[in-house]
């Protein structure tokens, strides 16, 4: 069985929201609930790799475990890659899923998602996205879009493009990228190993750097995208969630 490993990273700087990762949602630091949503998936070890020990401490405060990384990686993913290396160092993890530390309500479904695409032999990356039904998103620069082509199986697309811009032209759906991803060891190392590229300068997404190195990105179409946590607006919104669901 393919052995996976969930990694969240996590890093205190945040010029909307300072101190996001601790910020109280309805007694829990976020980084604390994002890591209980992280377990409940079922997917394998659940480690949070943050920049700061009070983020640690949260989360081993809660039963979770969590290790100090550099504190100046440029990117998520080599703060998930430090971590990887340095929680098995025998590289017997095949699979490491970068679940968000700013997903405090991810349904845990969603994580599970993410990993089967990583089933079929083709992709090296898997991600998620879910069609725009909101007309506002469809010219939002901050709803990174996905243009790909559909695969024989339902609701999965290979990604051709990730990009800030409407896209693609024409009749048809928009899909919103969920920044949830995982990767099969020898992609992340690849990945990690090369520099930024040329798109993904321009449009500021990291993941354009796979797709120009020809590295493949298989999307899973799911229903609803998770609340990222950037504003204190979004703040608010995660703790009516939290709330509402501890009713229901």
């Amino acid at each position: 069985m393919t052995r996976n490993l969930i990694i969240i990273p996590a890093r205190m700087a945040s010029t909307r929201l300072p101190d996001k990762p601790l910020a109280d949602i309805e007694g829990e630091p976020m980084i604390v609930r994002v890591w209980r949503q992280a377990h409940a998936a079922e997917m394998g070890r659940v480690v949070v790799a943050a920049d700061a020990e009070e983020i640690c401490a949260a989360v081993r405060a809660a039963g979770g475990e969590a290790l100090m990384t550099r504190p100046d990686h440029a990117s998520g993913s080599d703060r998930i890659f430090e971590a990887l290396n340095r929680v098995d160092p025998d590289a017997e993890t095949e699979v490491i899923v970068n679940v968000q530390g700013d997903l405090p309500t991810i349904d845990p479904a969603l994580i599970r998602t993410c990993v089967s695409v990583l089933a079929s032999k083709g992709p090296h990356i898997a991600t998620l996205a879910a069609e725009i039904t909101d007309e506002s998103e469809r010219i939002n620069p901050n709803v990174v879009k996905v243009v790909g082509t559909p695969l024989a199986e339902p609701n999965r697309l290979r990604a051709l493009y990730f990009t800030r811009a409407t896209a693609p032209y024409g009749d048809g759906p928009l899909y919103h990228h969920v920044g949830l991803y995982a990767y099969r060891r020898t992609a992340l190392e690849r990945f990690v190993a090369l520099p930024p590229s040329h798109l993904e300068k321009r449009e500021r997404l990291e993941q354009l750097r796979a797709l120009e190195a020809s590295m493949r990105i298989d999307v899973a179409v799911v229903d609803t995208v998770p609340l990222g946590v950037d504003t204190p607006d979004d703040l608010e919104r995660a703790r009516k969630l939290v709330r509402k669901a501890r009713r229901a």
